[in-house]
């Protein structure tokens, strides 16, 4: 596997349209002695309150959604396609029930506030500064309800990016 470089968040490359919503990202948080992770496809990134920021969204009923509350980083890691079989292991199991990572065929790494991935092309290690819960009496398109048939509202989370890291061979 390859290393890593820290390069600035200016420097990101892709559409965050198809790197989060169609190839999909790995939402991470915890230590080496217990983390979690899961694939999302919801989130987004830009500028809030003059910081460079990342938005994840988490339901209440994952089980990342209890390491999210208890640290105060998380991660963000983008793949490329070859991984898209262990982005959709780690979307369809339970970190409960199984090593999500070992499984998955994944090598986390922990020499950053939250863990990320030796296999992830990009990482983006946030430091939560905001949440949110989705409250459904705010949805001004009804439709968005077809999203919550379980009432199970995510939590948004706002991380500050503190460091963006790129995978080079």
């Amino acid at each position: 596997m390859g290393k890593f470089i820290e390069i600035n968040p200016i420097e990101l490359k892709g559409n965050p349209f198809d790197k989060i919503g169609r190839e999909w990202m790995l939402v991470s948080a915890g230590d080496s002695g217990n983390f979690n992770t899961m694939t999302a496809s919801w989130g987004g990134m830009g500028v809030l309150w003059n910081a460079d920021v990342c938005f994840a969204f988490v339901r209440p009923t994952r089980y990342t959604y209890e390491f999210m509350e208890r640290e105060d980083y998380f991660s963000l890691s983008f793949f490329g396609p070859d991984y898209r079989h262990a982005l959709r292991f780690c979307g369809t199991h339970s970190g409960r029930d199984v090593d999500k990572a070992a499984a998955a065929g994944l090598t986390p790494v922990f020499d950053a506030p939250a863990p990320y991935y030796e296999q992830c092309s990009i990482a983006v290690i946030c430091r939560k500064i905001y949440y949110q819960d989705i409250d459904p009496k705010n949805f001004i398109d009804s439709t968005i309800k077809s999203h919550y048939q379980q009432k199970d509202y995510h939590r948004m989370y706002v991380g500050e990016v503190v460091k963006v890291l790129k995978r080079i061979e």
